[in-house]
């Protein structure tokens, strides 16, 4: 005797639940979509921001570690040679000339860092007891321009105790 595993009564989906159902999941499917792409312009404006971070401590640091006779030029690149030197010219990110405020520009990988050495009193960069090290990166989001901003104070070593 032969005992039949199905029975005459199932039925399988009907043409307009599958399209229920497929329609369902396509909803779904486009909500993780734009949930990804949100991630996605999140996450690229935190890397610029990260970039934008590091290299303003980079330049920062390279200040406080250059010897203070050589504070204007820059070895961007680690060779022991300056590649460029910081300006009191109003150019190149230099907000004005003659102001005693000497600055230099890199622009790298989609952000904009500008730093700055100026003395703390009005004196002669040299020949101050301190200066002023400042470090501003700057990159483009979704809502325009961000920045990031860094700044230290130098003691000049030939001062150091004295005042």
């Amino acid at each position: 005797m032969i005992n039949p595993t199905f029975h005459d009564d199932v039925k399988g989906a009907t043409f307009s639940e599958v399209m229920v159902a497929m329609a369902l999941v396509s909803v779904s499917v486009m909500g993780a979509m734009g949930a990804f792409e949100v991630a996605d312009k999140y996450l690229a404006q935190d890397v610029f921001a990260a970039r934008a971070l590091s290299m303003a401590e980079s330049r920062v640091e390279a200040k406080r570690a250059a010897p203070w006779g050589q504070l204007l030029a820059e070895d961007l690149d680690h060779d022991g040679v300056p590649d460029l030197t910081m300006h009191d010219d109003g150019t190149d990110g230099d907000r004005m000339a003659g102001d005693g405020i000497y600055s230099a520009m890199l622009e790298q990988h989609g952000v904009t860092v500008v730093w700055t050495v100026a003395a703390r009193h009005s004196e002669s960069l040299f020949n101050s007891g301190a200066i002023l090290i400042e470090a501003r990166g700057v990159y483009r989001a979704s809502g325009g321009e961000r920045e990031v901003r860094l700044a230290t104070l130098r003691a000049n070593p030939a001062f150091a105790g004295n005042h």
